[in-house]
């Protein structure tokens, strides 16, 4: 085994160590190959994590070993590798790496990091998401065709509301639609968002879709995950690499092309070539900003016409304003 290489990723030297550790034992994809393919994806996966903190999902002996997330830049850092200082719920800071050059990312992948997980903001601004993230999260007993039923009424509900989605697969079974946004709202401003649209999406699919948190009460159906809009709540980036058997991929898609797709078509060995046929399917996000108003809008409607409050937060966030009690609805009978 190759004790180490040296990358040239545009005109900066990276060392790669073990380039043949095995990182996909079943798909037999080494170290090398997962680092060749972000290079062949450089402009994409860079565009998704440009600026932003990033957390890292660090698989050192590869997917079947132990692994971790880093969300602290380690000591080792590189001086041209800018970070940017993130506030978790608990009011601890942490400074994140925030790739601004493909080097940043093969600098991680040496690390051993298959997947990048970016927050949805930028380093000049950390408080306030440019981006809306919606998670199309198929639960048992679904799958990833009732989640493109789903996404379809979702761009019609985004349209309706004169703002404009582009679609991923999660590199599971799930999708993801961003919404670029100006960076004027708040974490809570953008979790009410995906909240309002959600409930949207339950009154157009019911019975297929819910925003139900706990999961004694989703049954089969896909969940609108609102609280990957919460802080320090990230989603696997496009291009990204999952830690799952086929090295599957998230991928960029176009609207209409979702009902031809599958998840597993998206892997570290096919993905480079649809790159270089199609370039980066989310490229026209940068040219985008929308406002929040419409969907805020519709959330203090359904406030105040539905009685439709606020939902949980995550069991690791504080008690939120408006929040109902954050207990399981089978323990709370038997209280």
């Amino acid at each position: 085994m190759a004790g180490a290489i040296e990358l040239d990723v545009a005109g900066r030297a990276v060392r790669l160590s073990n380039p043949d550790k095995v990182y996909f034992p079943e798909a037999g994809v080494t170290k090398r190959e997962l680092a060749e393919y972000y290079l062949a994806v450089a402009p994409g996966v860079l565009r998704g994590l440009r600026e932003r903190p990033t957390t890292l999902q660090r698989f050192p002996d590869g997917i079947e070993g132990e692994w971790f997330y880093q969300k602290r830049a380690p000591k080792s850092l590189p001086d041209w590798l800018p970070t940017a200082r993130i506030a978790f719920p608990s009011g601890r800071t942490a400074d994140e790496i925030c790739p601004t050059e493909p080097a940043a990312v093969l600098w991680a992948v040496n690390l051993g990091t298959v997947t990048f997980h970016p927050w949805p903001v930028r380093r000049a601004d950390t408080e306030h998401p440019d981006e809306l993230r919606i998670d199309l999260d198929p639960q048992p007993g679904t799958d990833f065709h009732d989640a493109v039923r789903a996404a379809h009424e979702l761009h019609d509900l985004l349209d309706s509301h004169g703002l404009r989605g582009w679609p991923k697969t999660s590199g599971g079974r799930g999708l993801h639609v961003y919404v670029p946004l100006e960076p004027r709202w708040t974490f809570t401003d953008c979790r009410h968002a995906v909240i309002a649209l959600g409930r949207e999406l339950t009154k157009r699919l019911p019975g297929k879709v819910t925003t139900a948190w706990w999961k004694e009460e989703r049954g089969e159906t896909i969940f609108v995950d609102y609280n990957q809009m919460a802080r320090d709540r990230t989603i696997a980036s496009p291009y990204s690499v999952r830690a799952r058997p086929e090295a599957t991929v998230s991928a960029p898609l176009h609207w209409a092309e979702l009902n031809e797709v599958n998840p597993a078509d998206f892997t570290v060995r096919t993905m480079p070539a649809r790159f270089a046929e199609c370039g980066d399917l989310h490229a026209g996000m940068d040219e985008h900003a929308f406002a929040l108003d419409p969907l805020l809008e519709l959330y203090e409607r359904q406030v105040r016409d539905e009685g439709a409050g606020d939902l949980p937060y995550p069991p690791d966030h504080p008690k939120m304003p408006g929040e109902p009690a954050r207990v399981q609805p089978s323990r709370a009978k038997k209280a």
